[in-house]
């Protein structure tokens, strides 16, 4: 019950602000766009993403539908739409109802400002939490100077989840354990280099 009022709360919200899918003027203190499918095998799979500013944070509202049932996924904000992704940010987890339709709400920086930073020299200690392949854990971190991530992607949350949906098998590293499916959702409607998230200047 509680899910089902979300989604219709979230929906309803994400559809007072859609303009077509394009973003809205970048003046304003919100934007709302579309994802597309990412995979041949989910081609109707589709997500309506709004994110209002309050000045100090975004908050992010995702309604996405045309997936698979009652099937669980995991979020990112990433650098490029495609592989190999570059940097990514890990968000937290969908979950498709009956319908196949799923909702969410995120709280963070997601704007012209969202960036990951690493201050040379790198080479910092890290803590490793997986360290079964074919993922492990990094033990330090390499350097970079600001790298912004203006992109979002959607991944089935394990490959078992993504072959009973009639997609490949393929096992990837964008959840929690470093076991995921392969994408399902991205913002490859945008260019590699102007991503959705550009576009909220607040």
């Amino acid at each position: 019950m509680h899910r089902h009022a979300l989604k219709i709360a979230l929906l309803g919200s994400a559809l007072m602000f859609m303009g077509a899918g394009s973003v809205s003027a970048a003046d304003e203190d919100h934007i709302s766009f579309k994802m597309v499918a990412a995979n041949a095998c989910l081609p109707d799979a589709k997500a309506k993403v709004q994110i209002i500013s309050d000045g100090q944070a975004e908050d992010m509202f995702i309604v996405a539908s045309g997936l698979p049932p009652n099937t669980a996924f995991d979020f990112f904000v990433i650098q490029v739409p495609k592989a190999p992704f570059g940097l990514s940010w890990y968000q937290g987890d969908m979950q498709s109802d009956d319908d196949g339709d799923a909702v969410q709400h995120f709280r963070g920086r997601f704007s012209i400002e969202t960036f990951i930073v690493a201050q040379p020299p790198g080479g910092q200690p890290a803590p490793v939490v997986h360290d079964q392949p074919p993922f492990p854990d990094a033990s330090t971190n390499p350097a970079t100077e600001p790298v912004h991530t203006f992109h979002l992607g959607l991944w089935f949350g394990s490959p078992e989840a993504a072959v009973a949906a009639g997609c490949p098998n393929t096992v990837t590293r964008f959840n929690g354990e470093h076991n995921a499916g392969i994408q399902v959702l991205n913002t490859s409607n945008y260019p590699d280099d102007q991503g959705p998230l550009i576009n909220l200047r607040q």
